[in-house]
């Protein structure tokens, strides 16, 4: 199939999309306070709608991963160490370009969605966490003969999303290869499936879900490629934190009290089980509430 005829398949898609962005963009103007309306009793979360394992829109409209479940963790401890009812929740799909403007425009409280932190984000964002360190991959088919970092021949089609941190380390660092952005990273692994790309590129966590969900459906001997330096380093660390507005300390630090005893208490531990198996190795706790890391990149 072309890449031309695979994008118009998409584009119904991708105008919808839009279309819900456009009109959650008449909402409120201003940044939220996720403990103001903890207590008030409804709360407006951003996550990922296509993303297996992680954060996913199931038919039935219910919503599952280890970030939607990361969320609800974090609200309900602030609102049951505050003496609060657990608060009703509205999920909103933030995709990846869009997640800032959401926070900052006051369309949503708070965002978890494989949001890495970075220090361009940090300059319009505050974060919480991180409370998971994973690392760029890959995701091919097991014709393509890709198996490692230094496998990625010039003009090898990769796809990534649009506004991700996967897709400008690609440009920055692989400017020889033929980077395609599309706005899901579910078209993306349809494209790995249709060989309209040679591999999908982004945080091992996402691929992990993609892979086993296309074995299950297709049979299709889908893999994840780990990305390491010649010394055994990995190529990228990327520390998933929960993304608030500028300047809220208050939330900030419930935030991360909640996500500490999220790690303390072996909850994420059961997360990690349910929805990326057991033989996921999420790490060790990562230093909640350090973003000093910043500081390097």
């Amino acid at each position: 199939m072309s890449t031309r005829r695979f994008l118009r398949r998409v584009t119904a898609a991708v105008v919808a999309t839009a279309g819900a962005l456009a009109l959650a963009s008449c909402g409120s103007t201003e940044p939220r306070s996720l403990l103001d309306d903890i207590e008030n009793g409804h709360v407006t979360l951003g996550t990922k709608f296509d993303q297996p394992g992680l954060g996913e829109r199931t038919p039935d409209k219910d919503f599952v991963g280890l970030d939607t479940d990361v969320s609800r963790y974090v609200v309900n401890y602030i609102a049951d160490k505050n003496g609060w009812n657990e608060p009703d929740i509205t999920w909103r799909e933030t995709p990846s370009a869009q997640r800032e403007t959401l926070i900052n425009n006051g369309e949503v409280n708070m965002i978890a969605a494989t949001y890495s932190i970075n220090a361009g984000r940090y300059k319009a964002v505050d974060f919480g966490g991180p409370y998971l360190v994973t690392h760029q991959a890959l995701l091919v088919r097991g014709d393509t003969g890709i198996s490692s970092l230094q496998g990625i021949a010039d003009g090898t089609r990769l796809c990534s999303v649009s506004g991700s941190t996967p897709a400008q380390k690609v440009k920055e660092a692989l400017p020889k290869v033929q980077l395609q952005e599309f706005d899901t990273y579910a078209a993306c692994a349809e494209g790995v499936k249709q060989g309209v790309v040679d591999a999908l590129t982004t945080d091992a966590t996402i691929l992990a879900g993609f892979a086993e969900r296309y074995k299950e459906r297709y049979g299709d001997d889908f893999k994840v490629v780990e990305l390491k330096n010649e010394d055994g380093s990995y190529w990228t660390d990327e520390n998933y934190g929960i993304g608030l507005p500028k300047g809220d300390g208050a939330d900030r630090d419930a935030v991360n009290e909640a996500l500490t005893e999220m790690w303390e208490s072996g909850e994420f531990r059961k997360i990690i089980d349910e929805y990326l198996g057991e033989d996921f190795d999420p790490g060790d706790m990562p230093d909640i509430g350090d973003l000093s890391f910043l500081d390097e990149s």
